[in-house]
């Protein structure tokens, strides 16, 4: 009986260890995961960010319909744009309305606001070099009143997008670090409970690869349960920023996810695989008295 109580007890802190080598494995990885999905979209946030910003041309009100609609057409057919909009001097002020909770034009009589042509550039033109090139090009129309746009935004976008990148590189390869220490501390800790019958198996003459094989395939098999619990993480919040911001296309094309993921997988088992091999390999080169 106490002999059974003594063997259950075991088995269940076994399956406690293994559960917690599984868990942290499976956050490590997680998180490495997340990393490596911002780096490779690092780009594609940054462009939906540049082409954000708006080119504001503010129309005079004694400009025709016909040079209007003639403006807008140019703007469109150029290859740079990737948006036009128009708002008349009704929307304007609709829109000032609403921002200031309060009908403006009943004390003033009259509508003050100028209609505008919001103009929107694709990611590789929407530099500061080109915005302020096209602007200085409508300043002599004599339809446009005033131009707007946000330069300082643009240019910090356009200084720091590639520090950004390097930055990122530089945390994802700090943390696929972090991972393999962890890893390995984990499942250190996991096989130092097994050091007693690590070093009885070797004192009855079994192969260091004999004692090895087993400690390898248990734990590369946690390695595995815990990259496809990583996996699964990834995959359902890549879906989710997918649905939430549809303009980034995350999964326009799925080949960039499914690299992060077996990324995942392969770092879970070859990490899972060298931390269990070496630290198999510190206790079988342990004298029996330091194994104590």
């Amino acid at each position: 009986m106490h002999k059974s109580s003594e063997d259950r007890f075991q088995k269940r802190r076994l399956r406690n260890t293994y559960f917690s080598v599984v868990i942290s494995i499976s956050l490590v990885l997680f998180l490495v995961g997340i990393l490596g999905a911002l780096l490779l979209n690092s780009k594609k946030v940054a462009d939906h960010f540049k082409e954000q910003i708006a080119l504001t041309l503010y129309i005079n009100d004694s400009v025709k319909e016909i040079e209007v609609q003639q403006l807008i057409k140019t703007l469109r057919l150029n290859t740079a744009t990737k948006k036009v909009v128009w708002v008349s001097k009704e929307e304007a002020a609709q829109i000032h309305t609403n921002e200031i909770g309060e009908d403006f034009m009943e004390f003033l009589g009259y509508n003050p606001l100028l209609a505008s042509v919001d103009v929107y550039f694709n990611a590789d033109y929407a530099t500061p070099f080109f915005v302020k090139n096209i602007s200085a090009s409508f300043e002599n129309n004599s339809f446009v009143d005033e131009i707007i746009y946000d330069q300082p935004l643009l240019e910090l976008l356009d200084a720091n997008i590639q520090k950004i990148s390097y930055w990122l590189l530089f945390a994802a390869v700090l943390f696929v670090v972090v991972a393999m220490l962890l890893i390995n501390s984990s499942i250190r800790l996991s096989i130092h409970s097994k050091r007693f019958v690590i070093k009885t198996m070797q004192l009855v003459g079994a192969h260091k690869r004999f004692i090895r094989r087993p400690f390898i395939r248990t734990h590369v098999q946690l390695g595995l349960a815990a990259s496809l619990i990583a996996s699964a993480g990834i995959a359902a919040v890549v879906w989710e920023l997918d649905q939430r911001f549809p303009e980034l296309q995350i999964l326009r094309h799925p080949e960039e996810p499914a690299i992060i993921l077996g990324i995942v997988v392969a770092l879970g088992l070859s990490i899972t695989y060298f931390s269990t091999y070496f630290a198999t390999q510190l206790y079988l080169n342990l004298k029996t008295d330091a194994v104590y």
